[in-house]
């Protein structure tokens, strides 16, 4: 910024303040305003303010909207939360404010006037969802309206003041069609997957932080049948299923401030079972829930969906057993028993060098051998040696065919399994 922009933002940021303070007086010797009349008194301050101080047209309109947001709405975070270019908002205290655009990460010119304003909004934010967010209980996850994920730490966890993380979702889901436009699968793998899941196969998507494992869950679950009916349950509501009518949708319950009444995960799995699903969507497993989650799978509750944290889908089997073994002394032959006969299909996602959100690997959940879970990929991800080359990499069929075909004849349907081998380059090739 040049010195001549920089002074103009200070002089802005002056007479912002002093019209807030002007209004403040106002709005606590007044009854509640509503909207309209707050609208009203701020373009009434802005020109007050226009006879003494040079203020442009763009400046008044910049002002009035600054002033609304602060004094009504999310101050300085709504135009972040309104930008759909935004997928990322990462707060580290009130003046150092980051944002993603496109997979890369800048610092933002807007920051909040102090540490308390800043806690001021995180309240607004998690009073919400009926969460407690305080200095005795400094860690919470939330959401917006619009199913956005929020995580917040205050002091005295986090040392440089209140930090606000934000991952947004669009206001229109992004749709398997809008994956493949991204690149991030292919259309074979979509109806390959659309076939597995009309045909009940148990999926279970695995991926790294930011990786695009709620996005991928969503698009997946709009090829459920519609004439299903579908229990989610999840920490915080992300999910935006919007293909069934039949649809109960399940959050999490923090404990109050005596530590007392949560409702969690476990709990809602084993009431979901009672409720008549057809399908369970589990947003995401990351603790001893993993064991309910195994023992629906296996209780006749085909079809259903969930994700975990793994780097891989070797990873996602072990990390699985350690969930299990979190809440329960079990042997673990009979843990690896569990999940080989619940897991029909894992979903590896990722993200790349060039920031790009792709599926891979998938692969074929098979029956405990030698006390190891047999894996059969059918699909994965070659990358491209050539750096400089346009492509980074492609999904490929591997010579591999689905050897679990039984959900598949008991629903008439089947997959396109053509014979292949690979040619003198290493390509596949139908035979």
């Amino acid at each position: 910024m040049e010195k001549s922009e920089l002074d103009e933002v200070s002089t802005l940021v002056e007479i912002k303040t002093k019209i807030k303070q002007n209004i403040m007086k106002q709005i606590t010797s007044q009854r509640e305003l509503a909207d309209e009349q707050l609208v009203k008194l701020i373009d009434q301050e802005i020109l007050s303010f226009g006879e003494v101080e040079f203020i442009t047209i763009e400046q008044k309109v910049r002002l009035r909207k600054e002033l609304y947001n602060t004094l009504r709405r999310l101050d300085v975070l709504q135009e972040l939360v309104e930008d759909s270019t935004v997928t990322e908002i990462m707060i580290n205290g009130a003046k150092n404010i980051f944002i993603e655009r496109r997979g890369r990460i800048t610092k933002c010119d807007q920051e909040f006037e102090s540490d308390s304003r800043l806690q001021d909004v995180i309240q607004t934010i998690v009073s919400g969802t009926n969460r407690i967010v305080n200095e005795s209980s400094p860690i919470v996850d939330a959401r917006l309206e619009d199913g956005s994920r929020v995580n917040v730490v205050l002091p005295p966890i986090a040392l440089d003041g209140p930090i606000l993380t934000i991952r947004k979702f669009p206001d229109q889901p992004i749709t398997m069609e809008g994956l493949i436009g991204f690149g991030a699968l292919t259309p074979e793998v979509a109806n390959f997957l659309r076939t597995l899941v009309e045909a009940k196969y148990n999926i279970f998507i695995s991926g790294g932080t930011g990786s695009g494992k709620t996005t991928f869950l969503n698009a997946l679950s709009n090829y459920i049948p519609e004439d299903e009916r579908i229990i989610t349950i999840e920490d915080s509501a992300e999910l935006q299923i919007r293909s069934i009518a039949n649809l109960v949708r399940l959050e999490c319950r923090n404990a109050n401030v005596e530590g007392k009444n949560a409702i969690t995960i476990r709990d809602l799995i084993k009431s979901s079972l009672r409720m008549r699903p057809d399908r369970i969507v589990v947003g995401e497993i990351r603790d001893s829930a993993a064991i309910d989650l195994l023992a629906a799978y296996n209780t006749g509750h085909d079809g259903s969906l969930s994700t975990g944290h793994a780097n891989s889908v070797k990873d996602m089997l072990n990390r699985l057993e350690a969930l299990v073994l979190q809440g329960v002394d079990m042997p673990v032959q009979a843990i690896r028993k569990q999940i080989s006969s619940a897991i029909d299909i894992i979903v590896h996602l990722g993200r790349l060098r060039d920031k790009s959100r792709k599926v891979l690997e998938i692969s074929e959940v098979l029956e405990v051998s030698d006390d190891e879970i047999i894996v059969n990929p059918l699909y994965q991800f070659i990358m491209n040696e050539d750096r400089d080359a346009k492509e980074i990499g492609k999904l490929e069929r591997l010579n591999n065919p689905l050897m679990n075909t039984e959900k598949l004849q008991r629903a008439g349907l089947q997959v396109f399994e053509q014979k292949c081998d690979k040619n003198d380059n290493g390509e596949l090739v139908s035979i």
